[in-house]
């Protein structure tokens, strides 16, 4: 029997209904790994290519056939904006079956919860924050609500294999599994997975059970791509120059931009009216900056704005009107936006996508390209590399195009390779170890040193944890009351660890900053940090507002629209670039290829980066004196191992060396001031690194590295154990010392 045949009639019909003439191929393949084994299943494949109905299609076919007595199956997403989107999807597919499809997030009425838990029963659509607050808040509905769950679909499982938020979805599995003593078949789908084995293994941790991987041959996808790089001020790099080689645009402008406009941004801005569009950044600031300086030039031409803005700090009203909008067929609007938009929400039929400056990952640019591409149109996305004219005076470092050599090379890698990020699972997690510890006590109650232990330590995401770390944590956390110990030595949450566990802010493990909600009179425009004084201006929602109120104790801050422009700033936003994008940014420099996606500025402003790179020899010697007694060394290393190599200069080597000032542009160059010459700063290291180094060497005397969100509750030196054997890359590291000594 063929896959379609196996299917239930309700969800044939649907099949007819919406036209298909074919399953895809990664619908033959799901059907077949989920209807012919027991196995877990992940499925990697391009984006818009029917991955959730490929999963969904044969769980409620086998659902159909034998309904659940509780939830028979959990979806997780990493984003609100996912799950409102596949609620809506899935909930098309179902009604016929009488399959119910819940939601579960913060923007979910509870009403709609309160159904669920009178009546547990299909489908529960759920972020990683909202499954740990139910498990926290719900502990005794547990069982009844997931006694016969069958599947749990993870969906853009490589979003949430960037750190602790991924442990923390293995954990929360793992922990609902135990509770209602179940062992549920676990599906996890992606588009951009650059080692499948791995995330295979990651996704059966805990299960007993092995991952299947359909391999899907990918059929050739046309791009239309372009990439053009713009001064922000003065002259651009072609000037005038004829250049035969290079893109011409893509498509003529349907607008013209103030006289006086940034060029990047009002190229932005001629080539997006009439057109349905998203406009990628890399920071939420930017976001509102960005937005702000195109409706400002709608203001400036007298045209109604027709632009959108969409980040995690806005308010629910503010992203879903977006989303909204952009989904409509009539409206031809643009949205600015972060990641947030990168997964894998239908948002209609886009013509083009904008990617200012580079992403930090080739899997951000294969997500965002292919927010394009569906519905029979390409794939098409346009690169605006932003740069501020490099000072007449300024020395080599600061003159490369740091970010258009980066594009370039993130679209090689892909194009010449397809090579996407490996997930990184060798952390030591203590900030989760903490939060999953808290968690736990919180729910259960009071519980024995050893039953807390055996609770927590065996999770699979904690394999690297050792017995004698957990007591070192449970010591601690006794001591700060975070913990609670009984007078029948049992242990319970303590005040401070209350003052934690009480907060909604708990459910999650990321990082963020202590916000402040901006509302205009009854509406709620999102969240700033740091608020101004009254009487100053901030940016939110892509509008100005002036602040008229501050309440401190309740972190509210009220304010008026007015009209102008103004920074915004929601808290850092560090990426994590891999090793492998380095050293293809070194080859950019040292080949003479030419890329047929670069424009005309592009080319140019390559050229002239490729000159000072070939005059300055900074692509074959990785030290490059600057004049007199200061240096500039090219590492090539991604992110943590260039932190590394900084730490390992430093601490280890600077003293013989004569070394100060030392100056990271992290990961891209570290400049500093040297006594010695050339030979001996690589004898130097050479010699050092052969010598036995402790990872816990490379962390400064007095320093506490606080990475991750509930680092600041660790004892000292987990937190340095954690920093120094998870984060910092120091085999990469030795590697490139070793090899400068072969040189």
């Amino acid at each position: 029997m063929n896959i379609f045949d196996r299917y239930a009639p309700f969800v044939q019909d649907f099949i007819y209904r919406n036209n298909w003439e074919a399953l895809r191929a990664i619908q033959v393949a799901a059907g077949d790994a989920v209807f012919n084994t027991d196995d877990n299943v992940l499925l990697s494949a391009s984006t818009a290519s029917g991955k959730t109905e490929a999963a969904f299609f044969p769980i409620l076919t086998l659902f159909s056939e034998e309904m659940p007595k509780s939830v028979g199956a959990i979806y997780i997403g990493p984003l609100k904006a996912l799950i409102n989107d596949q609620f809506l999807r899935l909930n098309d597919l179902c009604r016929e079956a009488d399959i119910p499809v819940w939601h579960w997030h913060g923007d979910v009425a509870q009403s709609h919860k309160n159904r669920l838990l009178k009546n547990p029963s299909g489908i529960l659509q759920i972020t990683p924050e909202s499954l740990e607050a139910l498990l926290l808040h719900k502990h005794s509905y547990i069982g009844r609500l997931f006694g016969d769950l069958r599947f749990v679909v993870i969906d853009e499982v490589h979003s949430l294999m960037r750190g602790d938020r991924g442990g923390q979805t293995l954990c929360l599995i793992e922990r609902l599994a135990k509770l209602a003593g179940v062992n549920p078949r676990r599906i996890g789908l992606s588009a951009t997975i650059g080692d499948l084995e791995t995330t295979g293994k990651f996704l059966s941790s805990g299960t007993g059970r092995r991952t299947v991987i359909p391999r899907i041959e990918a059929r050739g996808v046309r791009w239309r791509l372009s990439m053009e790089h713009f001064y922000v001020q003065g002259p651009q790099s072609a000037r005038d120059q004829e250049m035969p080689e290079a893109l011409p645009v893509l498509d003529m402008k349907t607008d013209d931009a103030p006289a006086s406009a940034d060029p990047g941004i009002g190229y932005i801005f001629e080539h997006t009216r009439g057109k349905k569009c998203l406009v990628f950044v890399n920071s939420r600031e930017e976001c509102e900056t960005v937005t702000t300086t195109l409706r400002q030039y709608c203001e400036a031409k007298h045209e109604p704005d027709r632009f959108l803005i969409h980040h995690g700090n806005l308010s629910a009203s503010y992203r879903e009107t977006a989303e909204a909008v952009m989904k409509d067929e009539e409206q031809f609007q643009t949205t600015v936006t972060t990641a947030t938009l990168e997964l894998g929400i239908d948002i209609g039929r886009l013509e083009r996508a904008f990617q200012i400056d580079a992403p930090f990952t080739v899997s951000s640019f294969l997500q965002r390209m292919g927010r394009t591409g569906r519905r029979d149109l390409p794939p098409e996305m346009w690169f605006v590399i932003r740069e501020e004219m490099p000072e007449s005076r300024a020395m080599l470092p600061v003159t490369v195009p740091w970010k258009l050599i980066q594009g370039i090379a993130l679209v090689q890698l892909y194009l010449q390779e397809r090579w996407v990020e490996p997930p990184k699972l060798d952390r030591l997690p203590f900030s989760l170890l903490y939060h999953q510890t808290m968690c736990t006590l919180a729910s259960c109650g009071e519980l024995s040193p050893a039953a807390l232990a055996s609770r927590v330590l065996p999770l699979s995401y904690f394999h690297r944890i050792t017995p004698e770390d957990y007591k070192i944590l449970l010591r601690h956390l006794i001591a700060t009351e975070h913990i609670e110990k009984t007078e029948q030595g049992g242990l319970i949450v303590g005040l401070a660890g209350e003052r934690q566990t009480s907060s909604f802010k708990f459910y999650a493990v990321f990082k963020e900053n202590e916000e402040y909600t901006c509302r205009c009179q009854s509406q709620e425009l999102g969240t700033i940090v740091m608020p101004p004084p009254v009487g100053e201006k901030i940016a939110l929602a892509g509008h100005v507002w002036i602040v008229e109120e501050v309440d401190h104790k309740r972190h509210l801050v009220y304010c008026e629209q007015v009209r102008g422009k103004v920074p915004a700033y929601f808290g850092e936003c560090p990426g994590d670039i891999n090793t492998k994008v380095l050293e293809r940014m070194r080859e950019v420099l040292r080949e003479g290829a030419a890329y047929p996606y670069l424009m005309k500025n592009a080319v140019a402003r390559l050229a002239e980066a490729r000159h000072s790179a070939a005059c300055s020899g900074m692509t074959e010697e990785p030290l490059i004196c600057l004049g007199g007694d200061m240096w500039c060394l090219f590492p090539w290393l991604g992110t943590y191992a260039f932190l590394a190599l900084e730490r390992f200069i430093k601490l280890k080597c600077a003293p013989q060396l004569g070394l100060s000032g030392l100056d990271s542009s992290r990961p891209y160059f570290i400049q500093f001031k040297m006594k010695a010459p050339k030979e001996e700063f690589f004898r130097v290291l050479a010699e050092m690194e052969k010598q036995p180094l402790d990872p816990m060497e490379l962390v400064y005397p007095g320093e506490v590295p606080l990475f991750e969100k509930y680092d600041e509750f660790l004892p000292a030196e987990l937190v340095k154990k954690g920093f120094a054997y998870g984060i910092l890359g120091i085999d990469e590291m030795k590697m490139r010392i070793r090899s400068w000594n072969k040189v």
